[in-house]
């Protein structure tokens, strides 16, 4: 297969599904709409996963595991959340297969296995958890509780892309309890700045922080924070979510405490999770028609050196050197590798290399062992120079700072020139149209209107910016009096 990608301006969604594949991150599987994370995939996901673990953790949040499968009355006891997720739902109805009589060869559903309360295969995990809960609660002292899961959920998508948007993804969720709701919500608000905090910090991708509309919120939350991000194309995609959700669930599964003067009171509770589409973001936000292109801090390997020669003698002289140089930046924390592979040739390491998105390159041959040098080429401005030998764990390590600046720094920019405020509905479709990004436009707050501008420009509103200051105004659609704007997008 020819490594050339389609060209992002000829079909973003073409050069995006090309990438993932040919950058070897992921690829469908024989199970319609589910994916294979591919190892380097996977070592990306890793170091996201790795990052946000210690986050948690550094906020009182302890890890455990709960049930892939969810009693149907369970699921059902929280109404809104059931009814959200009721047509993404797998269920497991039977436990055994047996030989088919009809078809020699070929297994069936055994007819008399049905299971006596049919399973479903968690879309999300309050339900399972909550009832959990129950047993764990009882007193002021027992809270808070806070508790994270990784986890794998399934929400049967009938149109699927590959991290985006898959039947089954990687996740991790939040569930957490507590004796008050001014408690809960300081959580809820806490968790989403942590996110915000990672996107930007780690995956150098900016961010909005709002809330949800009452119609985009999540299926039993009474509010919902977010962080949006917004793509090259123009298109917004929700990265992550942390939800309020009153005392929705402890009243569904009768989750109760005593408080401190003795009296039964109802839990307060959050939930929050992000998932292996931020790894979509990460493609969509940075990479180029070359290829992947990577944040040092998630990059699998920051550095790779690649050898040049001839003969054998010279690989030798090349390795020895490179063997110090490995060491010296593995002292910094800095994840390097030799790619001395014997089975290609230099040029198709460098392409392979940079469609793999490695923030730099080092190439070391002949002449520079005689002149003390090394060629360091950089991913993300395909610039190349020539540094001494001495000074280039210095110089790798203000490189690798100085990329991850500049992919924050790039994405900010693009972010910014693409929120346009308008004050009229044809502003606004043109807008959609021609520039696309972030429109911000003042909205009446009712539902109606919002689903008119959904179904006549299949934007929605991403968030109400936490930031947004209170501003008079006239919906931009329907004319009636507005008090801010908020932003609307075609999304992801």
């Amino acid at each position: 297969m020819s490594k050339k990608l389609t060209s992002r301006a000829e079909d973003y969604s073409k050069w995006y599904n090309e990438l993932v594949v040919k950058a070897d991150l992921a690829e469908n599987s024989a199970v319609r709409g589910c994916m294979v994370i591919k190892p380097y995939g996977y070592a990306i996901w890793e170091k996201m996963q790795a990052e946000l673990d210690r986050m948690f953790k550094e906020t009182g949040h302890q890890n455990a595991y709960f049930p892939l499968f969810v009693p149907k009355s369970l699921f059902e006891a929280e109404e809104k959340n059931a009814e959200g997720f009721a047509k993404e739902c797998a269920v497991v109805t039977h436990y055994r297969l047996q030989n088919d009589p009809d078809k020699p060869g070929k297994l069936r559903v055994d007819p008399e296995a049905r299971l006596e309360e049919e399973l479903v295969v968690r879309p999300t995990s309050e339900a399972i958890i909550w009832n959990t809960y129950r047993n764990w609660i009882q007193s002021y002292r027992d809270l808070p509780l806070l508790i994270n899961q990784w986890a794998n959920v399934v929400r049967w998508e009938m149109r699927t892309r590959l991290f985006l948007r898959t039947a089954e993804f990687l996740w991790q969720e939040g569930h957490t309890a507590h004796a008050s709701k001014e408690e809960a919500m300081a959580e809820a608000e806490l968790m989403n700045n942590v996110y915000a905090t990672f996107v930007e910090k780690f995956m150098a991708i900016p961010v909005i922080q709002g809330l949800k509309t009452e119609s985009e919120r999540f299926a039993g939350a009474d509010e919902t924070y977010c962080i949006e991000a917004l793509m090259q194309d123009g298109k917004a995609l929700q990265a992550g979510t942390s939800h309020f959700l009153g005392q929705n669930f402890a009243k569904a599964f009768d989750v109760k405490f005593a408080n401190k003067d003795g009296k039964q009171d109802y839990v307060w509770a959050t939930s929050w999770g992000v998932s292996t589409r931020l790894m979509g973001a990460l493609i969509m936000t940075h990479s180029d028609d070359n290829g992947l292109v990577l944040p040092p801090s998630l990059a699998p390997n920051q550095v790779v050196i690649v050898p040049i020669y001839k003969s054998e003698e010279d690989l030798k002289a090349i390795t020895e050197l490179v063997n110090s140089i490995l060491s010296d930046l593995r002292a910094k924390n800095i994840t390097v590798k030799y790619d001395d592979r014997t089975t290609l040739r230099p040029g198709a390491k460098f392409a392979q290399h940079e469609l793999q998105g490695v923030p730099l390159r080092i190439a070391i041959g002949p002449k520079d062992l005689e002149n003390g040098t090394v060629e360091i080429a950089r991913r993300d401005t395909l610039t190349k120079e020539v540094v001494a030998l001495d000074n280039l764990n210095d110089k790798v390590e203000g490189l690798l700072d100085e990329i991850q600046t500049a992919l924050f720094t790039n994405a900010l920019n693009f972010r910014n020139e693409h929120i346009t405020e308008v004050d009229t509905f044809e502003e606004f479709k043109d807008v959609l149209e021609t520039k696309t990004g972030f429109v911000s436009a003042h909205w009446d707050g009712t539902a109606e209107t919002e689903d008119k501008i959904k179904e006549l420009t299949k934007a929605t509103i991403r968030c109400i910016p936490l930031e947004g200051k209170e501003e008079e105004g006239v919906c931009v659609y329907s004319g009636k009096p507005s008090k801010r704007r908020v932003l609307f997008a075609k999304a992801y």
